[in-house]
This record gives C-alpha cells, structure tokens and sequence, in this order.
C-alpha cells in the first residue's frame, strides 16, 4: 500500500488507557506454568490473557454469589 506522504488519522480506541498497576509475585515453577501453558496455546500476549482470566473468574463468582429471590432447590420443585 503506497503511502503518499499523507498521514493517517488515528481512531480514538474505545477502551480507556489502563492507568493502574497490579503486580503480582509468583514462584519459579508458578511462572514456567504459566509460560508452558501461554506456549501450548500460543497466548502472545500474557498481560490481556492474565486480565481477561482473572478477571472472568472473579465475574463469574459475582453472578453465583448474586442474591436470588428463590433458593435453587425451590425452583426445581
């Protein structure tokens, strides 16, 4: 694609710039999971697969923590 000496117009990403830091400690044969598992499934970018993991985890435990009007065993009666 020729360029012509025009510059491109940057489009605004949707997802606001992360601003803060979480950092973690782990072990050595925590990381060499970690590595072999990102390896397996040839996850190049470690920072959104540890976001997107965690943080689906902890979504998930929301919704099964959520209050419910009716116990699970009264709605299946």
């Amino acid at each position: 694609m020729i360029n012509n000496g025009k510059k491109r117009k940057k489009v605004p990403s949707s997802v606001p710039p992360r601003k803060q830091r979480l950092v973690c400690l782990m072990s050595e044969e925590e990381v060499q999971i970690v590595d072999r598992y990102l390896q397996k499934y040839q996850i190049k970018n470690k920072a959104r697969w540890f976001r997107e993991t965690i943080l689906s985890f902890i979504h998930q435990n929301m919704e099964d923590d959520y209050p419910m009007l009716f116990k699970e065993h009264d709605m299946r009666r």
